[in-house]
């Protein structure tokens, strides 16, 4: 199965509108087998399946990552 090489996520922020993370496929998968996609800074990772389906995935302890409003492949 072929997935994108990145997608953006759109995380909501009240007072400035929308708060943008590129997230870049790893080497990595998921419990669900789907790949693993993480930021430059490897701080926001997430499981992304075929259907567009995201599972964030905490990156360090005690974090709780937020959920995407949208989640979007990129445009060419």
């Amino acid at each position: 199965m072929e997935y994108p090489e990145t997608y953006e996520l759109l995380f909501e922020e009240p007072a400035a509108g929308h708060d943008r993370v590129t997230v870049h496929r790893t080497q990595q998968s998921g419990a669900s087998g789907a790949p693993i996609y993480e930021d430059e800074t490897g701080i926001v990772r997430a499981e992304i399946n075929a259907e567009g389906e995201i599972r964030m995935v905490a990156s360090g302890g005690q974090q709780a990552p937020a959920v995407p409003r949208v989640i979007r492949p990129p445009t060419s």
